[in-house]
């Protein structure tokens, strides 16, 4: 087992937050020693042996000082939740830590943000820049001098090309393909097994071979609030 370096709270209580917390144990040189989640969705005092807090009394506890946090949020509300606990623990003065990884393939000058998790078998070209509070679930190609901007949501076996530019809180399904020097707009969802020939337009749902926008728009399909629809 890697020798742990630092402590870390892992903000969330559900699936990933237990995943997350099996990589970053058993791969990683964070040493995960509580989690935490907002009151109301409280219904346990203890996860995997370890406390849960509620994040409004989180510095209480564990200091900004003391412990970094990773928030393990999927892509609720086309991933509003999961940036806005991000950024609320970074308001509490805590460094979010990112995870990459063992059995990813991560070229030398790839740039990984914060709160970022690249789960196995990823592979990261040359010169791709990989945003904050992104997740790359397992099993992507990510080709040269892509850039997946913040907030996104990978999900697994998806092939983008190089020279890509994935646009702030998309969510790309699985399987789902990019040809080289593809911009897909913020806010898009891009169903499985889509294939993205051309750009895309903000706020859109595209399926299809070739892709193709539908009526609703990723904020109907997502239920975000407050979002132009």
């Amino acid at each position: 087992m890697m020798k742990k370096k630092g402590k870390i709270v892992i903000i969330g209580a559900g699936e990933f937050a237990q995943i997350a917390y099996e990589y970053f144990t058993h791969d990683s040189p964070y040493e995960v020693v509580a989690f935490s989640a907002e009151k109301k969705f409280i219904d346990k005092n203890e996860l995997l042996g370890l406390p849960v807090v509620s994040f409004e009394e989180l510095e209480r506890s564990y200091s900004p000082k003391d412990y970094g946090v990773y928030v393990a949020v999927t892509y609720t509300q086309l991933n509003r939740v999961r940036t806005r606990l991000y950024k609320a623990a970074k308001a509490k003065g805590y460094l979010p830590v990112s995870y990459v990884s063992s059995k990813a393939f991560v070229w030398h000058n790839v740039d990984i943000g914060e709160n970022s998790f690249v789960f196995e078998n990823n592979v990261l070209q040359h010169m791709v820049k990989i945003g904050n509070n992104v997740v790359l679930w397992s099993g992507n190609h990510v080709g040269h001098r892509t850039v997946i901007r913040d907030n996104v949501y990978v999900s697994s076996h998806c092939v983008i090309s190089g020279y890509c530019d994935i646009g702030e809180s998309c969510f790309l399904g699985v399987n789902s393909t990019y040809n080289d020097r593809v911009k897909v707009a913020k806010d898009c969802i891009i169903g499985s097994g889509a294939l993205v020939i051309r750009d895309t337009e903000p706020g859109k749902v595209y399926v299809g071979s070739p892709a193709k926008a539908l009526d609703k728009s990723s904020y109907q399909s997502f239920d975000v609030k407050g979002e132009e629809s």
